[in-house]
């Protein structure tokens, strides 16, 4: 996935946050941004909605990418989750100091607030949804509790990326990912075997029971 906003929007976007910091969500016109970034009232009305779809661009287009992504084939279903939810923190990381100021501004405005808990769910969903297509008769509760805690360790690192003054580089996501895809015993690596491990081709016991079919299955067409 690639990590920039058109140049007018990421342009636009920065004007805004710029603006919002200095004086205030509500006290900044769409008329000021528009100033600001050079460009007219109707290209910002053409590119954004408003002032609230200016600080979730980059959600919005996080988001279509997100679904291109995992349209794609991938190996291992649960560790292309994870390589995804990568992607969208190296875009932030990218430009800590714009991320950081987003968050002070939507931390300051109760309706952005309630825009990010919805945005966060979006991201958990499509990655809930890939999951049960990728993985035929996978539980729900398998698909739902590896999303969502995707979701958690991400936000959980981004946050100290945007409450910090410091870059936190993606290998520190990527690392607890891999503990993560191990928690769950779905992690493309073999592990060693375990004393309560399923007696199949060595699959740990907490491994989701359609991950196991569906990795039988992958055995069963290689030999």
């Amino acid at each position: 996935m690639a990590d920039d906003l058109r140049p007018t929007g990421s342009t636009v976007v920065a004007a805004a946050l710029a603006l919002f910091a200095e004086h205030g969500y509500e006290q900044t016109s769409v008329e000021q941004i528009a100033q600001s970034a050079g460009v007219s009232r109707s290209t910002f009305f053409r590119q954004f909605g408003g002032k609230d779809d200016v600080v979730f661009a980059d959600h919005e287009l996080l988001l279509e990418r997100l679904r291109a992504y995992l349209s794609e084939t991938h190996e291992n279903p649960w560790a292309a989750v994870c390589e995804a939810s990568v992607q969208i923190f190296r875009h932030f990381a990218a430009d800590p100091e714009v991320a950081r100021r987003r968050y002070a501004v939507v931390r300051q405005v109760p309706s952005l607030r309630d825009r990010e808990i919805v945005t966060v769910f979006r991201y958990e969903r499509v990655f809930d949804e890939y999951l049960r297509r990728s993985v035929p008769g996978l539980d729900p509760v398998d698909a739902v509790a590896f999303a969502a805690a995707v979701t958690a360790v991400h936000n959980h690192v981004l946050r100290r990326l945007l409450r910090g003054s410091k870059r936190v580089p993606a290998t520190v996501l990527e690392a607890a990912y891999d503990e993560l895809l191990r928690r769950f015993g779905v992690h493309p690596d073999p592990e060693p075997a375990a004393d309560d491990d399923i007696v199949v081709a060595t699959f740990p016991r907490r491994m989701p029971p359609a991950e196991v079919a569906r990795r039988l299955g992958d055995l069963r067409s290689a030999t």
